[in-house]
């Protein structure tokens, strides 16, 4: 069995919207291992109260006016590295989750999470635990994992051969157009279509003009 903390964990709430502060006092309140250590409007009235208050962990929204939570969060880790901070917001886009946590924040929740989620997260990352929703894990998940779009590697020779050959030039058409040899394109025809993981001169100008590769 989990033994709790000697003294409560010191929370402290940063959230513009007051309906919100007053719904995660009311659920703090409902842990004896939690205590309210204060509640913030604003990113900068959080840095401001730090040093007074001296939480232990901070519920950080991240859409606020003024001062955002990303910024917010820099700040406070770079001021007070032993303060945890939790992201805590409606959004899960890919973009803010990854400024939450490259700004330092140990974890990254959305407000739909449940209250015994939120309690156990809480308690992670004051142990220097990270915690984050499936939504933000997913958005970390490296671009590399997903297959990049076809003719992301064409050079801007290729795209302009690859324009021509839309137009129904041949090679020879194509040298004349560019000022090169005719078996220079020949060249840039055959890396096109590997590139592109065609066959044919056709499938490639298909496939260019599905995926939106010409201008």
């Amino acid at each position: 069995m989990k033994t709790p903390p000697s003294k409560p964990i010191r929370v402290m709430l940063v959230d513009d919207h007051a309906m919100v502060r007053r719904g995660l006092t009311a659920f703090l309140k409902a842990f004896d291992e939690l205590e309210v250590a204060g509640e913030a409007e604003s990113g900068q009235a959080a840095i401001d109260l730090c040093t007074k208050l001296k939480p232990d962990v901070i519920l950080m929204d991240m859409i606020m006016p003024d001062m955002d939570g990303p910024t917010a969060t820099r700040t406070i880790r770079q001021q007070f590295p032993r303060v945890q901070i939790i992201a805590l917001t409606s959004f899960n886009e890919e973009a803010l989750v990854k400024s939450a946590m490259e700004a330092g924040a140990i974890g990254y929740l959305l407000k739909d999470v449940s209250a015994d989620d939120l309690f156990k997260a809480i308690c992670a990352a004051h142990a220097g635990q990270a915690t984050l929703s499936p939504e933000a894990a997913q958005a970390l998940v490296p671009a590399a994992t997903h297959p990049p779009a076809p003719g992301f590697d064409l050079t801007e020779r290729e795209r302009a051969v690859l324009a021509l050959m839309a137009e129904g030039l041949n090679n020879t058409q194509i040298a004349g157009r560019l000022v090169v040899r005719p078996s220079t394109i020949k060249a840039h025809v055959s890396n096109i279509l590997s590139k592109l993981g065609v066959a044919s001169r056709t499938e490639a100008v298909a496939l260019a003009l599905r995926h939106k590769l010409l201008t």
